[in-house]
């Protein structure tokens, strides 16, 4: 099914509808024949494994929950009443390497704090398994290009969780853009962040990732980079502060702010926090502007444009059940990820050059 085909079929389900926007993939299955659906082991249970992933996953057409990585035995006891897991399926963080020898897991799904991704996505590659990673990738673009390498050396796939990516509002500003349908982009804004009250999880803590950055901070460096459909070419300025420094202790970032600069004399400028509900992207092009707002939301994004309103509809936790498909779909097609490896490294470079900018108060170029 040609990309067009595909935006129709996302259009003629969403148009008009509150209700839930079924899988484009499912129109494919049928067609295709394919009986054989891969098995994702879910590595870590916390929220969003819990709320979202674990939910999604009995919507896929492509994918279905097989197993579990957990440290804590009364997660893996509810979860394998809640989802019928088998006792072989489920693993704890000692005896994860065995999962090699499972043939009933084909993904592994890691869903830790940051500072834990290098070390599973590796594991999990070494074990021959292809790896969805959440973002940010990882702690740093070292490490990023490690996790890259394991899975190549290993001939598995890998792929970040940039479920924006693969959702259709988002496509459809990106069309727009890498159509040239409102002209040349001349400037960009994307703001990112909520209101972030707890005190000790992973992202009030620098050694685990913690920290806005790493966390929204990914979202609207994502923002103006698809915005502009270019990769910035320096971090012009950059600061970093917090108004409690109760909580992000020892300068980690509360609230980020930065300017970068892109091919053509393009300018975006980015905020992400932990301080504040912001959620929007603004692109300024030569023959009008898309807003986008709310521009990554679980339930939807919508925006508008002098082109017409960019709105598709759907129910949480849709995006994710998409995403997976979608990923799954490419493993066992052999085709490109949306979302590789290599662009959660991109992302985790301006992030580098974001706080070098900082805390050195000048100008960061970036490798381009």
């Amino acid at each position: 099914m040609s990309v067009t085909s595909r935006r129709e079929v996302i259009r003629a389900l969403a148009l008009g509808g509150t209700g839930l926007l079924l899988s484009p993939l499912s129109c494919l299955s049928a067609a295709n024949g394919r009986q054989k659906k891969l098995g994702v082991a879910l590595v870590g249970l916390g929220y969003y494994s819990t709320d979202l992933l674990a939910p999604a996953l009995q919507m896929t057409e492509h994918c279905y929950l097989a197993g579990i990585v957990t440290g804590s035995p009364a997660k893996a006891e509810r979860w394998q009443k809640q989802y019928n897991i088998p006792d072989k399926n489920i693993y704890n963080y000692g005896n994860f390497d065995q999962i090699a020898h499972n043939d009933s897991i084909d993904v592994v799904y890691v869903v830790l704090p940051p500072s834990m991704h290098m070390e599973y996505v590796v594991r999990a590659a070494k074990a021959g398994k292809h790896v969805w990673c959440e973002k940010p990738m990882a702690m740093t673009v070292r490490e990023c290009q490690a996790m890259i390498d394991a899975c190549k050396d290993n001939k598995r796939t890998l792929a970040i969780g940039y479920r924006l990516q693969h959702e259709p509002n988002t496509k459809e500003y990106r069309r727009i853009v890498q159509n040239g349908l409102l002209g040349k982009v001349k400037t960009v804004q994307c703001e990112a962040g909520y209101r972030e009250n707890r005190t000790d999880h992973w992202k009030q803590k620098k050694e685990m990732g913690g920290g806005v950055l790493g966390d929204m901070g990914v979202y609207a460096i994502q923002g103006v980079r698809l915005g502009t459909n270019m990769e910035p070419l320096s971090v012009v300025e950059a600061k970093i502060s917090t108004i409690r420094p109760e909580i992000y202790r020892n300068g980690l970032p509360e609230i980020v702010e930065a300017r970068l600069a892109f091919p053509g004399g393009v300018m975006a400028d980015l905020k992400t926090s932990f301080a504040e509900n912001i959620n929007f992207l603004d692109i300024n092009c030569e023959k009008g502007s898309i807003k986008m707002a709310p521009y990554q939301g679980y339930s939807g994004n919508q925006g508008t444009s002098p082109l017409g309103e960019i709105k598709f509809t759907y129910q949480v936790p849709w995006q994710q059940a998409n995403q997976m498909d979608e990923d799954a779909r490419s493993i066992m097609e052999g085709s490109k990820m949306v979302a590789p490896g290599e662009e959660g490294l991109r992302d985790i470079r301006v992030v580098e050059a974001i706080y070098q900018s900082a805390e050195m108060k000048k100008e960061i170029k970036l490798l381009v």
